[in-house]
């Protein structure tokens, strides 16, 4: 009698929780975007949230996390219950920023595993950008007044290692030249210095800067990539100008690692929808990337293609305080 109890209330609560994944989501969703208004996770986080809403048939609202090069959001999101209620949009410092934790000899924020790659939304290389009224017109007048005067010139950052900060040290280091860094909480307020003159110049996504192009503002000098991006035809990469130089900025959905696969499921279906979603596609190419989705099995392995990468990197940059 006592062991057909048990067996029921077994299956009554296996029968119990496929219900309630089933019927995910129940309530609002939140969205963590690692860095403040007005850089690349934001461009991307804003639409997708809104699209993923409409297929989920909850609200997905974004919780603006910014410090620590994108650190304090994604830990915030590792530490998460792992129910679906919580998703981060992260960026390429995604593959950084532990290694970095290790050689500046402090507990890390997060661990690689701790969360789960759901899906990859946009993959650009990052640009250089200076000032319109700036004294530079290519990148090797930008690299030449650098090496003319070590650490006079400047360039800002969304924070140590992060994805503004490492392309410009993988330029350092290819031209031999001494840049001075200076972070900022995040891209926007890096924007903000480069547009006030605090900073000379910057690396970034193409969607942070393509609006301040266009008001002739801003003059993109080169870029990380291979080839010619698709908003700056005419801008070429620092391959072309004769540095080897290669870094691309991404942007991409995770759960905390151990949340149900079920749970994981509908999410990945719900973020193919908002990457098929026509207003997401021109929101995000009109900011300056094109959507590039990949489906969770193929951004998995591309993080972990770029994880190992990028600790290569980090370990050449070495120790910055």
């Amino acid at each position: 009698m006592l062991r057909r109890f048990l067996c029921a209330a077994g299956l009554a609560a296996a029968a119990g929780l496929a219900a309630a994944q089933a019927a995910f989501p129940s309530k609002p969703i939140t969205m963590i975007v690692p860095f403040p208004p007005g850089g690349l996770a934001d461009t991307v986080g804003r639409p997708v949230a809104e699209a993923m809403s409409k297929d989920l048939h909850q609200p997905v609202i974004i919780e603006n996390k910014g410090g620590a090069g994108g650190g304090i959001g994604m830990a915030q999101a590792a530490k998460a219950p792992a129910d679906g209620y919580t998703i981060l949009m992260a960026l390429s410092s995604y593959s950084v920023l532990p290694e970095a934790d290790k050689i500046l000899g402090r507990q890390q924020m997060y661990a690689y595993g701790s969360l789960r790659p759901i899906a990859r939304f946009t993959a650009d290389p990052t640009v250089l950008a200076v000032r319109a009224d700036a004294p530079w017109k290519s990148v090797k007048d930008f690299v030449e007044d650098a090496r003319k005067r070590p650490g006079q010139l400047n360039f800002g950052s969304s924070g140590n290692y992060g994805t503004m900060h490492v392309p410009m040290e993988i330029l350092k280091q290819v031209a031999n030249v001494h840049i001075t860094h200076i972070p900022y909480t995040g891209a926007g307020p890096a924007v903000v210095a480069l547009l006030g003159g605090q900073v000379d110049a910057l690396s970034t996504g193409p969607a942070t800067v393509l609006q301040h192009v266009k008001a002739g503002k801003i003059r993109v000098l080169g870029h990380w990539g291979a080839g010619r991006l698709q908003t700056l035809p005419d801008v070429p990469s620092l391959k072309e100008a004769g540095y080897n130089a290669e870094y691309a900025q991404w942007s991409g959905l995770f759960v905390p690692a151990s949340t149900p696969e079920p749970v994981v499921q509908r999410l990945r279906q719900a973020a193919r929808a908002a990457a098929n979603d026509a207003k997401v596609k021109d929101v995000i190419l009109n900011a300056g990337s094109p959507v590039l989705y990949q489906d969770a099995p193929e951004f998995e392995k591309y993080v972990q293609n770029d994880v190992r990468r990028m600790g290569d990197v980090v370990k050449k940059i070495g120790k910055v305080e």
